[in-house]
């Protein structure tokens, strides 16, 4: 993979965004979240990584990578200390790169235990990345175990993608106190900077009034962006391709086109 040229020696370009996107509920949209707000932001020009750490490998699948084709994936960057560099590919959005998942990554759980800094090998992986990226996109696993500790440890800010569902506030407290033991113990500059809304249906009351209540609980940390349910969205990754992509002019990809602005600050 190439890099940027070099800058100038007096360049102090900060370093990426690092956004962990995650719930350790499973089937609330955080891996299509990841695919699809990490290919929006690209579109708009920025410089973009995904990094799949969910041993499913669905982040990696939905964009067109075959994960038992790969010489090296997370698995390798966070037990055999390779370069993240090596276990990266270019999607085929421009701007769009993917460090991807495998089966592997099922052990690491396990594997890490004993590890030197384990909760810290995924930071010290993007050190080296340096500025090659605007944003990184952290698809975090289903649960809250070492994975996604890392994930946080390497992260500035933590996005959480709630379901408009019942039940879509459960667990929502254990994930939140995790951050914040992440914040007070491995990583004082994380935050929680956004909650969005997925998988709105607009023909139900239900849904109308889980948007209601995570705005009332959370404020404006939710975003104005949402979600809506559509068959397009589920389709799209069974053809390794991001909504953008496999259909651009429908409501997902609208949606995750203004997600993303919203996201990276740019006007509407």
């Amino acid at each position: 993979m190439t890099n940027f040229e070099a800058g100038s020696s007096g360049s102090s370009k900060p370093g990426p965004r690092i956004i962990a996107i995650a719930n350790q509920k499973g089937g609330v949209g955080k891996t299509t979240t990841t695919v699809n707000l990490g290919a929006a932001a690209a579109e708009l020009g920025h410089r973009v990584l995904i990094i799949d750490l969910d041993p499913q490998g669905n982040a990696s699948t939905g964009l067109g990578i075959n994960p038992r084709s790969l010489e090296h994936s997370m698995y390798d960057v966070l037990l055999h200390d390779v370069p993240i560099d090596d276990a990266t590919e270019a999607a085929a959005v421009r701007n769009l790169f993917l460090a991807p998942a495998n089966l592997d990554l099922a052990g690491a759980e396990i594997e890490l235990v004993p590890a030197f800094s384990r909760e810290m090998r995924l930071k010290n992986a993007l050190a080296a990345v340096g500025d090659d990226y605007d944003l990184v996109f952290i698809d975090c696993p289903p649960s809250l175990g070492l994975l996604t500790v890392n994930a946080f440890a390497a992260a500035t800010e933590v996005l959480v993608p709630v379901q408009c569902e019942y039940y879509a506030l459960e667990g929502l407290g254990q994930l939140l106190r995790n951050v914040d033991l992440v914040q007070r113990n491995l990583n004082s500059a994380l935050q929680l900077s956004h909650i969005v809304l997925v998988m709105y249906d607009a023909r139900t009351n239900l849904a109308a009034q889980v948007a209601s209540e995570v705005r009332e609980h959370f404020g404006s940390k939710v975003c104005r962006s949402v979600i809506p349910r559509t068959v397009r969205l589920s389709e799209a990754p069974s053809f390794g391709q991001p909504i953008t992509v496999f259909d651009p002019t429908s409501r997902g990809a609208l949606a995750y086109r203004d997600l993303a602005k919203e996201v990276t600050g740019e006007p509407s």
